[in-house]
């Protein structure tokens, strides 16, 4: 019978080492898993973490195992490439670090076996991610366990699957299950029992047979209807040898149908179901992506509390017991490789391989209703080997999965004609207008145009947000990475995208702030702090409530800004969300009124004066905070970019010109401004060129941006909402950078520039 044993204690470690010992070291550190190299320098800034190779070892005494005739090795998760050895002799090589794969170890076990396995983060051109918005954190950073059957068993070699496939169909009330198993070894005389429990776990349905594949019936079926009822079967197949049970495996899984179309939606059992929701990236503060399960645990209380329907677990394959929580609270889910940002004509074989892992393993989940085939891929175009790569990928997922459909998210200066969006089943795309250029009244009229123009593919959008630091103004403006700028957006964009129920889908870019360590921005560096929640899951910012507002049940008031205490203004403006029908704001105890608002927002003038108690209260709910009035601007709120040569506040402004405190798009609203962006643009191009030839590939392997900044008018388009400051601080993340005296001497320049007078 199937044993399967935790590995994770205890394991050896050395940094980088990259090739496997005779012996394990005396001295050697000694870790438990889940574990990641990267915790702490994988999100300090900077894009200097570490990417190579290091040890992990462990010594194995047979004697100390069950009894059986097969070993196996079980990785969840080793990033991103990984050997094994057993006593020197190496048995397995695996591409890819978010899926679980497995080593057959029985041949090679001694009586003492010292198991090494050597995990590699550095950069190659064969496996993906390569280039990326986010930290590769290296390691064995999820469980490891040791899995002990017979020589007949169910599959355990095949893609890292679980060895069954549970494929239900509802037919008006009732539903028929095919399942299906997968053997290893099997012998004359084997039969399967398969049996379908309920989730009191009564017996529904069961059938003895020698056949692999079987069809069972449930009468009345209970379906799984997202977070409204997350209903779970399980289904159990048992391997019998002479009536004894020699090996078993189960799966749960939910029945229900749905679909997507292209004027209604998401359609979840017949009934309108928006998807509304959030994206999620895995790792945390401190930790890495290296999560225990109390971790997962308290990501999806979070996401539940906000009122998310779905989650686009971007951009890679999460952990099982992720996937597990979604199936028992119901939240749809958009599952994805990470065939992201940069095409490599080198990796096709990757993106096929960890396509199969993914649907392999986590065919069996209700949750899952998309198979993400790319993200933001075509960034720098899409040529011949890109299409072909995605047409591969998707009639991949069909072969594979009949029951499922196909999605890209496309980056916002993919052409709305491109071909490359005619070959999933449907489509999102990546849009920060309002954050990273244009404005925020941009993004419906886009989705209205896409809409008309391809009115039979179903549209949605995969990315958008902005980032909020603990920096605030009364005056938030787009870039300022304050918490009221955040507010602002996303109060924009929430009426604006729930507003079209033809998107069958919107994600928020992110639930939560998440290790990028080449990025330099908002003051706190190593960070993309775009989440709703902050990267320790400790601060839920006001964006969090506005979402909550409009999509939780759970009866809530909160007041906005309770970090901005000191303000100059003789009256301010305070902000409730709430999603009860009416607020009532007390000051210092009175009452300054009642306010309705149907977009849950609600909206009120205070007078400063002194120090001020503010209460909200909605029904028996209430929340409260303070302001103060101040007579200059507290700098703590102001932000100051760590290590930057140049501050917005030291910069010369004067009145009616340009300064680098203005954004790229104002600039270029004037003819001498224009001349003096090209002439910066070809600085640029000098800068990469040079660090392309002083420095190789490093840039390829430093994980981090590597956009081209030829003449695109999408990506001109998205930098226009940059000022010019802001935008020489992100070139630091590619590795060009300009010294102080460039910086003066540039604002030198722009300080000669008059402003058209609308600009004034």
């Amino acid at each position: 019978m199937r044993t399967i044993l935790n590995f994770n204690e205890k394991w050896a470690f050395v940094k980088g080492m990259t090739e496997a010992p005779a012996a394990i070291g005396s001295d050697w550190e000694v870790v438990n898993l889940p574990h990641t190299w990267n915790a702490l320098d994988g999100q300090d800034g900077g894009n200097d973490y570490f990417r190579g190779s290091c040890l992990y070892a462990k010594t194995l005494k047979k004697a100390e195992l069950p009894a059986a005739e097969q070993y196996y090795l079980e990785f969840r998760g080793a990033n991103s490439s990984a050997d094994v050895y057993l006593n020197g002799a190496h048995v397995a090589h695996h591409d890819g670090g978010y899926s679980t794969w497995r080593v057959n170890i029985t041949e090679k076990l001694a009586d003492e076996t010292v198991i090494c396995v050597i995990v590699d983060n550095a950069a190659n051109d064969t496996v993906y991610p390569q280039m990326a918005d986010f930290t590769f954190y290296g390691g064995l950073y999820r469980n490891v366990n040791l899995i002990c059957v017979s020589s007949s068993h169910f599959d355990l070699d095949y893609y890292g699957g679980p060895g069954i496939k549970v494929t239900p169909t509802v037919e008006e009330k009732d539903a028929k299950v095919e399942v299906e198993v997968f053997l290893t070894n099997p012998q004359e005389g084997q039969t399967v029992v398969y049996t379908v429990y309920d989730k009191e776990e009564n017996v529904v349905a069961t059938v003895e047979s020698k056949e692999t594949k079987v069809c069972l019936d449930i009468k009345d079926v209970h379906l799984w209807h997202g977070r409204k009822d997350p209903y779970l079967y399980c289904c159990e197949a048992e391997l019998r040898q002479e009536g004894e049970v020699i090996d078993a495996v189960c799966t749960r899984f939910g029945c229900r149908t749905f679909k997507i179309d292209p004027e209604n939606g998401f359609i979840l059992n017949g009934e309108e179901y928006p998807l509304r929701g959030v994206s999620r990236h895995q790792d945390r503060l401190g930790v890495g992506n290296a999560l225990l399960p109390e971790h997962h645990e308290e990501d999806i209380d979070l996401i539940m509390e906000v009122g998310a329907t779905t989650i686009r677990l971007a951009h890679y394959q999460h952990d099982q017991y992720f996937y597990d929580l979604c199936d028992e609270k119901g939240l749809v889910i958009w599952a994805e490789i990470p065939y992201i940002s940069k095409h490599m004509p080198t990796g096709r074989a990757n993106t096929i391989s960890q396509m199969k892992e993914l649907v392999t393993q986590n065919y069996n989940h209700p949750c899952i209703v998309v198979w993400g085939l790319s993200n933001e891929i075509s960034i720098a175009g899409a040529d011949d080997d890109l299409l072909e790569n995605h047409r591969i990928l998707n009639d991949l997922v069909h072969e594979m999965d009949k029951t499922r459909l196909t999605t890209i998210a496309a980056v916002s200066m993919c052409k709305m004609d491109d071909p490359y969006l005619l070959i999933p089943d449907v489509v999102s795309y990546n849009h920060y207008f309002g954050w990273y250029g244009g404005d925020t009244s941009m993004n419906g009229p886009w989705f209205d145009k896409f809409h008309a123009m391809h009115p039979t593919i179903p549209i949605g959008c995969s990315e958008y947000g902005c980032e909020a630091l603990n920096w605030h103004t009364s005056d938030p403006k787009q870039g300022d990475y304050t918490e009221e700028y955040q507010a602002y957006y996303h109060e924009e964009l929430i009426k604006q995208l729930f507003s079209r129920k033809y998107m069958w889908a919107t994600h928020v870019w992110n639930m939560f702030d998440f290790g990028a360590d080449a990025r330099a921005e908002g003051g706190e560096n190593g960070q993309n702090h775009k989440g709703l929640v902050t990267m320790d899951r400790k601060y839920k910012k006001d964006s969090f409530y506005a979402y909550k507002a409009w999509l939780s049940d759970e009866p809530f008031v909160h007041l906005c800004g309770k970090r901005y205490v000191d303000r100059v203004e003789p009256v301010t403006k305070v902000t409730v969300y709430s999603n009860q029908p009416e607020v009532e704001l007390f000051v210092n105890g009175e009452s300054i009124g009642k306010k309705t608002a149907p977009d849950h927002f609600f909206y009120f003038d205070v007078k400063n004066e002194g120090e001020t108690t503010i209460v909200a209260k909605a029904g028996t709910l209430c929340d409260e905070g303070k302001i103060r009035r101040v007579a200059e601007r507290n700098m703590d709120y102001v932000l100051r970019e760590v290590g930057a040569v140049l501050n917005w506040f030291d910069v010369v402004e004067i009145e009616g010109r340009y300064s680098l405190n203005d954004k790229i798009s104002d600039i270029m609203q004037s003819k001498r401004g224009k001349l003096w962006f090209i002439s910066m643009a070809l600085k640029l191009k000098k800068k990469m060129n040079a660090n392309k030839k002083g420095k190789g590939d490093k840039d390829k392997k430093s994980g981090g941006f590597d956009v081209d900044l030829k003449a695109d008018g999408g990506l001109m388009e998205m930098m226009g909402g940059f000022t010019v400051l802001r935008l020489s601080s992100m070139m630091g993340m590619m590795n060009i950078n300009f010294t102080k005296e460039e910086l003066l001497k540039m604002n030198k320049k722009l300080n000669r520039i008059r402003k058209p007078k609308n600009l004034k």
